[in-house]
């Protein structure tokens, strides 16, 4: 049976315009999809290794620094060692000019001579003394005084010796020794130069007894000193070898704390093998010390922790009226809210936060629990965020200043 023509181009026509309508939906939901996908960039959580360190600078020292200093004053005549010198406990380093020492040495001694001479006197003094006594030719108060001149005469000996022994080791130390074997790091004089030892003792050399043990000085601030242990592992690197990797380990937390600027820090000493001798006194150390390792951590992106929607950049107005009659209630609800918070606290659930995840097209919000962090990614402990979720890591429509600005304040140590 023949259809009439007309009906047949109205179906035709009917069939076109369902085609033409079923690509247009097509299109539009995907092209839906592509607008959301094109607008949220997304990373996908995964499960790696995690390790957080705390961070600082320092500087390499010897373990034990040597300053040889000197007693007396005077001139330098000579010098027997110089910088980076091998030196023996006892060996002569310095010697200064002795001749004042030496002159001061022969006054003493000439009086040395002097009062034994004035000993000897008084000694036959006493003794003729004692013997006219006997003989009654003399009074007890006459052999009394001839006593008491031979008591002062051997005091005085006494005296001057002890000043000509004292004198004796001032020219003997006149010449500078090391007090320790090790090698000379500093030569602080030079030929010529005049030392005065009056009021303090001059630095003459700087002796480190073993370089191929060092330590590093850091400062640490007080957020990071409670996570730091004697012990624990520490890497570093310093600008002679960037591309070299250093260990050491935390050796001494001191306590004796450091305020500059109302910023608290204190000295962590790392120990350091230096075999080679590569390492050398006063270089800069960027040292890492490992405080956490996790091996199979659910992880995901600081950023998208930091990552809040358009609609929450926005505060909602605040109605002066919403709340009448509620305030019993939210007080309640704040005190059971802390209750809470103390409570997972002290199941060790650690901080919690919040990311986005896409749900037809539109972020939905996910709250996990937060452990450690390497400034780059985060570990989650708890939640139903999974393995292989995508969560939302940047809107590109919100510039990245508005984005920063509408991140929530948080307080405490900030670990993203």
């Amino acid at each position: 049976m023949n259809m009439p023509k007309f009906l047949s181009n109205k179906f035709f026509l009917l069939a076109v315009l369902l085609l033409a309508g079923g690509i247009a939906l097509f299109f539009w939901v995907d092209s839906g999809s592509q607008k959301a996908e094109a607008r949220f960039r997304t990373q996908a959580v995964e499960r790696a290794e995690l390790t957080q360190q705390a961070s600082a600078n320092g500087t390499l020292n010897p373990v034990s620094l040597v300053n040889v200093g000197t007693q007396v004053s005077g001139t330098v005549v000579k010098w027997y060692a110089d910088f980076n010198d091998q030196v023996k406990e006892g060996q002569k380093l310095l010697e200064l000019d002795p001749s004042l020492l030496e002159a001061q040495l022969k006054q003493s001694e000439a009086s040395l001579a002097s009062a034994r001479s004035k000993l000897k006197l008084e000694e036959a003094n006493s003794a003729r003394s004692r013997e006219l006594f006997k003989q009654e030719y003399i009074s007890r108060q006459e052999l009394d005084v001839s006593t008491q001149a031979l008591e002062a005469a051997r005091a005085q000996v006494a005296q001057v010796s002890a000043l000509v022994e004292k004198d004796r080791t001032n020219l003997g130390n006149s010449i500078i020794r090391s007090p320790v074997s090790g090698v000379v790091v500093s030569r602080e004089v030079d030929v010529g130069q005049t030392v005065a030892a009056s009021f303090q003792t001059p630095t003459l050399f700087k002796i480190a007894q073993d370089l191929a043990k060092m330590q590093i000085n850091s400062s640490y601030a007080e957020a990071d000193i409670g996570n730091l242990k004697e012990g624990q592992k520490a890497t570093f690197r310093v600008d002679a070898f960037p591309n070299r990797n250093f260990r050491g380990a935390v050796k001494q937390v001191r306590l004796n704390p450091t305020t500059v600027q109302n910023v608290v820090t204190y000295d962590v000493v790392i120990a350091v093998d230096n075999p080679d001798q590569i390492l050398m006194p006063g270089m800069t150390a960027y040292v890492n010390i490992v405080v956490a390792q996790r091996k199979d951590a659910l992880l995901v992106p600081n950023a998208a922790l930091r990552f809040r929607p358009a609609d929450a950049a926005k505060p909602a107005a605040r109605d002066p009226g919403a709340n009448a009659g509620k305030s019993g209630e939210g007080r309640r609800e704040g005190r059971e809210g802390r209750k809470e918070g103390r409570e997972g606290r002290e199941r060790g659930q650690g901080r919690s936060g919040t990311v986005y995840v896409l749900e037809n097209g539109q972020p939905k919000a996910v709250k996990v629990e937060i452990g450690i962090t390497d400034n780059r990614m985060t570990e989650i402990t708890g939640g139903e965020l999974k393995e292989g979720d995508m969560v939302v890591i940047e809107d590109r429509q919100i510039p990245a200043k508005s984005a920063a600005a509408a991140a929530p304040r948080q307080s405490g140590p900030r670990l993203f």
